[in-house]
């Protein structure tokens, strides 16, 4: 597919079709880089997008538990924590 560089103010543009946005998950923001003489179209990723909702059903099914105690031994801690005496 080609596609026409328009002039836009100072800059230049292209005009992406619809379909190809929905097809690469593209919303308002996209990410540009540079590759090997490409300009490469990213989508923004956005990370930890949906945990908020993923830990309240964890907490309301009850498995939202410690998997470590929280009696340790104060020397397992020090190990833990890279603090032993030599």
């Amino acid at each position: 597919m080609q596609a026409d560089v328009v002039k836009i103010g100072n800059s230049r543009g292209i005009r992406i079709p619809a379909a190809l946005l929905k097809q690469c998950g593209i919303g308002n923001k996209v990410e540009l880089e540079v590759n090997q003489n490409q300009i490469v179209i990213k989508p923004v990723s956005a990370p930890r997008q949906g945990w908020a909702a993923a830990f309240a059903r964890m907490h309301q099914a009850g498995e939202d538990e410690l998997l470590i105690s929280e009696n340790l031994d104060a020397h397992l801690l020090e190990e833990w924590n890279g603090n032993q005496s030599v």
